[in-house]
């Protein structure tokens, strides 16, 4: 076997791998020294040098692996099968592949969907003029401006290994937009009711505050509206109680929590610090731990503030709105 070959200088866009490198390290052994002695140094076989040896010109390149993809696949689309689909959907461009896929089976096509779709593909039969869905583009939040000004409100569920009594726990939130304050209740009962009373319990607790609520923002849950079961426009307690306090209600886009983002941050919050570390055994256990937590929640250092708590900033914030006033 001739194991020289002239050197060609070729262009190549490949990398160079170790395995290459390592290969014509070989050859060039066995070119000076021969094949046996090569295979000894390198410990490898004489099959496995005279395997390369044949492939190497000189280059570094030729000793590369080659594709492994089979060239032919003993299941592919005959050429009649082909002519039909090209045939078909040059008559029906804009159809969807299901119908398509109909089409073809009436006229005999037993292949499955999945493999109509990748010849299509493959052959580049689907729309290009397709109308591509719009790319979401969120509004510009709109910043509060004073206290009170915009109160999330939303539920989260208990946890059940949280409660050791019968039933289900409910946790009520309130969270101010401007300065992050919340107000916690909890109760074992999740209605319409619930969220009237804990409305009045959270517009007490941000008035005494000094906060001026004027507008409460909630989801589309059965407790806050019934926008979506009844269409006489009929108002649930929770409405009624608002409409008596002198104050808005907005509803979020359906489906859309992030619209609540503030609210649904701080219920993560609760389940790493406060749930995964305690446990209760009645409503009345539930809203005494509650209320120390949501008193060492407000007064928590956030980053959002530089480090300062929600009821530092709501402090800074008043005395500064007082000092405005006066000057």
């Amino acid at each position: 076997m001739v194991l020289t070959n002239l050197y060609k200088e070729n262009t190549y866009t490949m990398t160079i791998t170790q395995d290459m490198l390592y290969r014509q390290s070989i050859c060039k052994y066995a070119i000076k020294n021969g094949v046996t002695k090569a295979a000894r140094q390198y410990r490898t076989t004489r099959q496995y040098i005279y395997y390369w040896a044949r492939r190497y010109n000189g280059t570094v390149y030729s000793l590369a692996e080659k594709s492994r993809k089979p060239q032919s696949h003993p299941n592919q689309h005959t050429e009649e099968e082909l002519k039909l689909i090209v045939n078909l959907r040059r008559r029906n461009p804009k159809e969807g592949l299901f119908d398509f896929y109909v089409r073809l089976y009436r006229k005999g096509y037993k292949r499955t969907m999945p493999g109509l779709y990748k010849v299509m593909r493959r052959l580049e039969l689907f729309s290009k003029n397709r109308q591509k869905k719009p790319k979401y583009v969120p509004k510009h939040y709109q910043e509060m401006k004073t206290l009170g000004e915009r109160i999330q409100i939303d539920v989260k569920f208990v946890p059940k290994e949280c409660y050791s009594g019968e039933g289900k726990l409910y946790q009520y939130t309130a969270i101010d937009e401007k300065s992050r304050q919340r107000f916690l209740y909890g109760y074992n009962e999740h209605s319409s009711y619930t969220a009237a009373d804990f409305a009045n319990r959270a517009v007490a607790f941000f008035n005494k505050q000094g906060y001026d609520v004027k507008c409460i923002q909630t989801d589309n849950g059965c407790e806050f509206t019934t926008r979506f079961l009844n269409k006489n426009g009929s108002k649930t307690m929770f409405q009624v109680q608002l409409d008596a306090l002198g104050i808005r209600h907005k509803l979020i886009k359906p489906y859309t929590p992030r619209h609540n983002g503030k609210v649904e941050r701080s219920h993560r919050k609760d389940s790493n610090r406060f749930y995964s570390k305690h446990t209760f055994y009645s409503v009345d256990d539930f809203n005494k731990q509650l209320k120390k937590y949501n008193k060492e929640y407000n007064d928590y250092p956030t980053l959002t503030f530089k480090m300062l708590s929600p009821n530092q900033f709501a402090k800074n914030f008043m005395a500064k709105c007082n000092t405005c006033l006066t000057t």
